[in-house]
């Protein structure tokens, strides 16, 4: 890793700043890979997974989250990746198609199930999570099912870390960034750590770091930041310089929640303030603000020169994940770009 000297930005410049013009984009393919899956999350708050009287089914998988962020916001996105030949797999591929992701990656496995996870955020604040994938169909993807094609078309690569668990779709996972990479698309990476679909901890430090050298756009969390490091402290940037910056990334951020987050690129780095609202569910949050910057970065490549806009962007997807805190599943409630600025109007108005 490489550690660079720079200035950090805690101005009071206009990071919320965005006006109806700055929405407009015309937006370059944004191609994600992964698992899309069924999540099943309680109908009351605050409870065990045990002690959850009903559930309400809501598609999510992170990878399919963030192409129906980026379509929602009037970006252009796709979905490569693997579901059953069963309801739910039929459902998640209208769901995309309704939510205009292109569907030409997206495979169905008659011999596998489509993933189901349940997922409750209990009264201490943690989230549970329990999966059903014995196997699951998106551990089945093989690399000669990829739709080589749309990867070509991208100008972003998206994708996290479950995919590189197990064969075959690690390795229609890493054949799949190869295309990409030689595409020339910029390389985007959430690894979105879920320990209890790892073999082990080791397992887990290891594959996720396999392929850290290689992304253009890395976007972890504070907890995560602790898991890779072996336990440092996430708030430290000598930390983060020294140990998960590397010399290939156009930019590394570090979600903080309601805080908002901070950057780091070559040149500068800073932190930008969250937004409060009353949160409901926190799935998704993640996903839809890597929507939120994804949809900016497919716009605008200056992004990654312009701290200035890049602030805005930053501030615009920090906004994203926080409409989306305050309603239950993930895919339901990413936001539109409609509703993005009406809530920005309505801040700019307190």
């Amino acid at each position: 890793m490489v550690h660079v000297g720079l200035s950090y930005c805690l101005c009071a410049d206009q990071s919320n700043d965005i006006t109806d013009d700055d929405c407009k984009k015309t937006s370059s393919l944004v191609v994600c890979f992964g698992e899309m899956l069924i999540d099943f999350v309680p109908t009351v708050g605050g409870v065990s997974l045990a002690e959850a009287p009903a559930f309400q089914k809501a598609p999510g998988g992170a990878p399919a989250n963030v192409a129906v962020g980026i379509s929602r916001l009037g970006g252009s996105s796709a979905f490569i990746g693997k579901v059953g030949a069963d309801e739910f797999g039929y459902m998640l591929a209208d769901i995309l198609k309704q939510n205009n992701v292109e569907t030409s990656g997206m495979r169905f496995d008659s011999n596998a199930r489509t993933a189901l996870a349940f997922v409750t955020l209990r009264d201490d604040g943690e989230r549970e999570f329990l999966f059903f994938r014995n196997p699951s169909a998106d551990m089945l993807l093989e690399e000669s099912e990829l739709d080589k094609n749309i990867i070509k078309q991208a100008r972003i690569f998206h994708y996290g870390s479950i995919s590189l668990i197990n064969e075959p779709c690690k390795s229609a996972h890493l054949a799949a960034m190869t295309v990409a990479k030689d595409s020339g698309c910029i390389l985007s990476y959430d690894p979105n750590l879920r320990l209890a679909l790892w073999p082990s901890e080791d397992a887990a430090r290891k594959g996720i770091m396999e392929i850290w050298d290689q992304a253009d756009v890395i976007k972890i969390s504070e907890d995560e930041i602790t898991f890779l490091t072996g336990g440092d402290d996430p708030y430290d940037d000598d930390v983060v310089l020294n140990k998960l910056f590397h010399s290939n990334l156009k930019i590394l951020i570090v979600t903080e929640g309601s805080l908002g987050c901070r950057y780091y690129t070559k040149k500068f780095k800073g932190r930008v303030a969250g937004v409060k609202v009353k949160p409901v569910d926190t799935t998704g949050a993640g996903d839809s603000f890597v929507s939120g910057i994804l949809y900016w970065i497919a716009s605008d490549q200056t992004i990654f020169q312009d701290e200035k806009l890049l602030r805005k962007a930053l501030y615009f997807a920090n906004v994203c994940g926080a409409i989306t805190v305050t309603e239950k599943g993930a895919i339901p409630a990413l936001p539109k770009k409609e509703t993005i600025l009406e809530f920005l109007l309505e801040a700019a108005a307190i």
